[in-house]
């Protein structure tokens, strides 16, 4: 089965840029296109999209109050937002709205088709260059965080796993570092998340910063 997807964004030059990179793949179906938020929310409603690449910046209404909208009113479609690096504050309201991640818009071709494959399959879009910079920056503002009490609910190695996702790591990278088979990782994965009853890895990111588990600067940059 082919991905459905609706392109949202005020600028017809980009919106025929992404469908003519889409509609390149096999697997992949441009089913709708959307000028603004307003827009974008009756596409969506009309063609039941499995992903919308929603820009942030839009008329009418703005992707991420669009965003909004569409997963509060129980849509099943995952939405991605599209963005450039100066928009950090917009995108961490974005990923506590719900966003399964977002796609700087100057990303190559092949990473674009491989965020739709990855968020398709129910998998969040963490890109590492971007996501935890957002975090750092706006998760750690306000009050000292109380640790949860769900936290206890997690094994030390879940534990581990979850402060491995606040680095955006991917779970092969996790994998490595634990030396064990990707499939355990997943299996760590997974159980993080019904414990925690979170959606998914984008919001599992905040949960540990949010929560105290991870502080901005403790995350190793890695060459």
């Amino acid at each position: 089965m082919s991905i459905r997807v609706v392109i949202a964004d005020d600028e017809d030059m980009v919106r025929a840029g992404l469908r003519m990179i889409l509609e390149a793949e096999t697997d992949i179906e441009v089913v709708g296109e959307a000028a603004d938020g307003e827009q974008a929310i009756a596409v969506a409603g009309d063609v039941r999209p499995d992903v919308v690449l929603m820009d942030v910046r839009m008329p009418r209404l703005d992707g991420i109050g669009a965003a909004r909208r569409l997963i509060e009113g129980g849509s099943p479609a995952r939405v991605v937002m599209l963005t450039t690096f100066n928009e950090d504050e917009y995108l961490f309201d974005a990923l506590r709205a719900g966003t399964s991640g977002f796609l700087l818009k100057a990303s190559p071709p092949e990473q674009l088709v491989a965020a739709l494959r990855t968020v398709a399959a129910g998998d969040a879009l963490l890109a590492p260059s971007v996501t935890r910079r957002v975090i750092e920056t706006f998760a750690g503002r306000g009050p000292a965080p109380r640790r949860p009490a769900a936290l206890d609910e997690l094994t030390a190695r879940e534990l581990e796993v979850l402060r491995h996702l606040a680095r955006g790591e991917s779970n092969a990278e996790i994998a490595r570092a634990f030396v064990v088979e990707e499939s355990t990782v997943k299996t760590h994965v997974a159980r993080v998340l019904m414990k925690l009853a979170l959606r998914d890895r984008v919001h599992a990111v905040i949960y540990a910063y949010e929560s105290g588990l991870v502080r901005p600067g403790d995350a190793v940059e890695r060459a």
